[in-house]
């Protein structure tokens, strides 16, 4: 944050500088004397200019006169990273919430330190043949009938982001921020948008931490759940979560 203010004041500080530089050039050059009518004027501006350039130096590169980052950095999601979808059943005759967990979750998020709100996320992808229960049989039904996820086709859920809002203009290391994203979310082969507000901390300059949630229809993806004696019933709603550690690469 203070790269960030003292880059503020020191910029329009420098051009004061340069405008100032130019002005005394001019100055110290006295008046031009007066050309007799037959000889050619000089040029008025050729010599100030280059005592302008060669009168200010370039000043020393450190971290207040330089950009607070040389660009955008990019964070890669990394070991620590969760897709995780949690539905409430009735089974055995028991309220029973059912959690599903990869670790298997592809994608990146873009950063300029010093905008923050230009901040780009790229498609998320989860593989969703990874996704593990409690129990190996749920397991099963899930890549074969609800999912599908033993296929190709339909190895993958996919997020595409197409709008981001609410980020904050500055960010501080180890105070979380809120912002929402709405994108594409595909499930086999139906792709509707979905917000997901989010919570983020940058715990250090080159590590972000956070998590989103949303809560879908299963209906909507066209998705059912195979009907046993077990279960007597199954909620239409599914609670979606990304937990998600991201580092600078």
């Amino acid at each position: 944050m203070n790269r960030l203010i003292d880059r503020k004041f020191t910029m329009p500080l420098l051009i004061v500088l340069l405008l100032l530089s130019v002005l005394v050039g001019c100055q110290t050059g006295g008046a031009a004397p007066t050309a007799p009518v037959n000889e050619p004027v000089p040029t008025a501006t050729s010599a100030p200019a280059e005592e302008a350039a060669t009168a200010t130096p370039a000043p020393a590169a450190d971290s207040n006169t330089q950009p607070a980052a040389a660009g955008a950095k990019t964070f890669q999601l990394t070991q620590g990273t969760e897709a995780r979808f949690a539905i409430d059943e009735v089974l055995m005759g028991q309220d029973k919430r059912v959690v599903g967990v990869t670790a298997l979750v592809e994608g990146q998020i873009t950063v300029d330190p010093a905008n923050p709100s230009s901040t780009q996320i790229s498609p998320i992808r989860i593989d969703a043949s990874d996704l593990t229960t409690d129990s190996s049989r749920r397991n099963g039904a899930i890549q074969r009938f609800v999912l599908q996820s033993n296929q190709d086709a339909y190895r993958y859920i996919t997020f595409t982001p197409t709008a981001i809002e609410g980020l904050p203009a500055a960010v501080t290391v180890g105070e979380p921020f809120q912002f929402s994203v709405t994108g594409d979310l595909t499930i086999r082969d139906v792709t509707l948008a979905q917000t997901f507000p989010m919570t983020v901390t940058a715990t250090s300059e080159n590590e972000l931490v956070g998590s989103g949630a949303a809560t879908i229809l299963l209906a909507d993806y066209q998705l059912s759940i195979p009907s046993v004696p077990s279960v007597a019933w199954v909620d239409e709603k599914v609670t979606l979560e990304l937990a998600f550690v991201a580092t600078a690469q």
